[in-house]
């Protein structure tokens, strides 16, 4: 998939665990494992806001694009 989660990359900037993540989100902590391991199809944008409020950050922080050769748009 071209959309790398850096969850863990900010989590260990803040000093913070998933588990203090996920309770002050109001999410599971499975669902920060799941997260953090890029196993997600999609996000809420209110959970992502939640979870740049908690760490201080911006979306683009937690989310980056990497190119590869799959995805290259399908002609038409």
């Amino acid at each position: 998939m071209p959309i790398l989660v850096n969850l863990d990359v900010m989590l260990a900037r803040r000093k913070m665990r998933s588990r203090e993540l996920a309770e002050r989100v109001g999410i599971s902590e499975v669902n920060i494992s799941l997260l953090k391991s890029g196993k997600v199809r999609g996000v809420r944008f209110d959970t992502l806001a939640a979870i740049c409020a908690v760490l201080e950050c911006q979306p683009g922080d937690l989310l980056s694009y990497q190119a590869g050769d799959d995805d290259a748009p399908a002609p038409g």
